[in-house]
């Protein structure tokens, strides 16, 4: 099953004198989209063979934030195999330098335009991770979409000590709002 976007966000999106240019990958995105996911210090980082397959074979669904040629900040996503027309977002990272823009928020809609069969965005959160938290609300909010939230991953479900409880963050009815 090949779903591609229907547009690629590659024209440079303007913010007062912010150039960021938000694109689907290239599979030599993925060990720069590593770098940022280590120095974000809240990810749970997976190895970077990961993050290169990821930038090769989900590009459809993956964004990146290129701001003078470098990510600065990346959404990875797939759509579940049980159902296609919702996508699970598994990481959104910006890079310190360039926080405070909007970036997070632009890559998810970016995205979320792009799939425009996608009719759902799930995504997990910890309960202490305030920014994610934040964005996402945020995302529901600005397409009028409905917002559920639920544990899907308690801490004893996961085999490290001290993972806290994964939060299901279910944002639907997306496909009559884009």
């Amino acid at each position: 099953m090949d779903h591609q976007p229907n547009h690629h966000s590659e024209t440079p999106q303007s913010s007062g004198d912010d150039r960021i240019r938000i694109l689907p990958p290239a599979a030599d995105h993925g060990a720069a989209m590593w770098r940022v996911a280590r120095d974000s210090g809240t990810l749970d980082l997976n190895t970077s063979y990961a993050y290169l397959l990821m930038a090769r074979d989900f590009a459809a669904t993956t964004r990146v934030a290129l701001q003078d040629g470098e990510v600065v900040g990346f959404v990875l996503g797939y759509r579940r195999p049980d159902a296609p027309q919702t996508l699970f977002v598994w990481q959104i990272a910006v890079d310190d330098v360039a926080r405070g823009r909007r970036i997070g928020a632009r890559l998810l809609d970016s995205l979320v335009d792009d799939l425009s069969d996608v009719t759902t965005l799930e995504t997990t959160i910890t309960a202490d991770n305030a920014a994610s938290n934040r964005l996402f609300a945020s995302f529901a909010e600005r397409h009028g979409a409905a917002h559920s939230t639920q544990p899907l991953f308690a801490e004893a479900d996961f085999p490290d000590e001290g993972h806290p409880t994964e939060h299901l963050h279910v944002i639907g009815d997306l496909g009559s709002t884009h």
